[in-house]
């Protein structure tokens, strides 16, 4: 009798218990391909311009997953690279986005591993996934290698776009 009247009320009780979030959950992942694509349509739009830079395209998880280095450019390119596609991981917006976002903190943010906040990563999104970041460094200018970076995401945009 008593578990008759407890019944509802525990069974109130659970029906206003926060539903746990699924075991597994499906992500969007970059294939190698992509990401080499973006990578070598990035350093070809610097070339382009004349500019010897370094491209890294890291994974959602902030992973490199295609590092590029043109000529004469030095592995401390490749590193500010690689930073800058971790501060857009980290944010989920571009590095000089980021940068002009959270001037109040910039020093402390340059200060965590594998983030730099300076202009030139770019997100890499499908549909609406953010599924990775490409960096440049190596022209003259940060502007400079955003844009490249744009120009490598822009010859992919449409595989972007229709992507499961």
């Amino acid at each position: 009798m008593r578990m008759k009247r407890l019944f509802p009320v525990l069974f109130g009780i659970g029906l206003s218990l926060p539903v746990p979030a699924a075991d597994v959950l499906n992500a969007k992942l970059m294939t190698l391909d992509l990401a080499r694509d973006i990578a070598n349509h990035t350093l070809e739009a610097c070339r382009k311009q004349g500019y010897q830079t370094a491209v890294v395209v890291l994974d959602r998880a902030g992973d490199p997953q295609v590092v590029l280095r043109d000529v004469y450019v030095s592995r401390h390119a490749m590193e500010i690279a690689e930073r800058k596609a971790g501060a857009v991981i980290l944010s989920g917006i571009s590095s000089g986005g980021f940068r002009k976002n959270r001037s109040d903190m910039r020093a402390e943010l340059n200060e965590l591993p594998g983030v730099f906040l300076v202009q030139g990563g770019l997100p890499i999104r499908a549909g609406g996934s953010l599924i990775g970041a490409v960096g440049v460094s190596g022209a003259p200018g940060g502007e400079k290698d955003e844009a490249c970076a744009a120009a490598g995401i822009k010859a992919v945009q449409e595989r972007l776009d229709f992507a499961e």
